[in-house]
């Protein structure tokens, strides 16, 4: 009898225990079944803080739509085109590998001109890889008389304050390039700002400016219509677009170098598996020929990026380009 209580007793306490744990063993299981849960569930947010139809909007689309096919979920663009809002969205979402930014030389700049931003850009984020660079184009008007930059050189060093640069925004990459240009050169020139760069083009061709900047795929058409001539390219190497033009560093700017470009980042905190994931494919689409041909239809190069090789390219250009806005006194707000 007293053995028969025993076992009884046991039997009580091993059910107790185990509707006790049962809540626990099952949270525990969902949280495991969570983990090995396909990734990606549903469509990737690609944040991109600019107007639909520019340059890097139509990278980013020819991009997304292989990395879509390669992850059999579709990456859909958002475009948000006010930076510092685009940037916090994303830094904001949760790191789940579903909401990516396009950022890049323009979010370098942003973090370069303010002096208060409401995210942290190396903190923030997990910076993937390079998606594509562009090079800028030093440019003038057909019928200009200037052939090369040794003739835009000795222009404004035989009139000193009268050759004028136009360039897109004041703060921009192009407006930038153009004080770095200056800095390096020691000419005395005047930048003229323009909204557009169908205000620079017509600038350019009416003669207001000698000389002006701008990103190739902007001005690719002109180029290509000899409405504008290309004296020199910003990269350290020719574009396979161009490739009669000189980089500035070989046709009289010694050092020279600028170019836009972009990539992705994902939210901090985001499964270093599904950041590994995103990376791979990055550089399988990148490496196809057809992405290769569009993007270089585009005016841009792609090019994926080894692992921590973008966030080194983010923090040097935020040092190069803060040097430089404070060089030419562009008050940062």
């Amino acid at each position: 009898m007293t053995r028969d209580l025993r076992m009884a007793d046991r039997r009580r306490l091993l059910a107790a225990a185990a509707a006790a744990l049962g809540p626990v063993l099952g949270a525990t299981a969902q949280r495991v079944r969570a983990a090995d849960a396909p990734w990606p569930q549903r469509p990737i947010q690609l944040v991109v803080a600019f107007a639909a139809g520019g340059a890097g909007d139509l990278v980013a689309r020819l991009v997304a739509r292989r990395l879509g096919e390669a992850l059999g979920q579709p990456v859909v663009i958002d475009n948000k085109p006010i930076p510092v809002a685009a940037v916090q969205s994303v830094a904001r979402a949760r790191p789940d590998g579903q909401t990516w930014l396009m950022a890049g030389s323009g979010t370098a700049l942003t973090e370069s001109l303010f002096q208060h931003l409401p995210y942290r850009l190396m903190e923030d984020f997990v910076h993937v890889s390079t998606l594509a660079s562009f090079d800028l184009a030093l440019v003038t008007g057909a019928g200009s008389g200037l052939r090369s930059v040794a003739d835009v050189l000795a222009a404004a060093r035989a009139r000193p304050g009268q050759l004028n640069i136009g360039t897109v925004r004041i703060g921009s990459t192009q407006n930038l390039t153009a004080e770095l240009f200056r800095a390096m050169t020691g000419i005395d020139v005047t930048l003229v700002p323009f909204r557009t760069t169908g205000e620079l083009v017509t600038a350019l061709r009416s003669r207001e400016v000698q000389i002006g900047f701008e990103i190739v795929p902007a001005v690719l058409g002109q180029i290509r219509s000899q409405a504008l001539t290309a004296l020199a390219v910003t990269s350290t190497r020719r574009f396979a677009g161009l490739p009669d033009v000189p980089p500035l560093a070989e046709a009289g700017v010694p050092g020279f170098e600028s170019s836009s470009w972009n990539g992705i980042a994902v939210p901090a905190g985001t499964p270093a598996a599904i950041v590994g994931r995103i990376h791979q494919e990055i550089g399988r689409a990148l490496a196809l020929p057809d992405v290769q041909q569009g993007l270089l239809e585009q005016g841009a190069i792609g090019q994926a990026s080894p692992p921590g090789a973008m966030a080194t390219r983010m923090r040097a250009d935020i040092a190069k380009w803060r040097a430089v806005i404070e060089r030419a006194g562009i008050p940062r707000t």
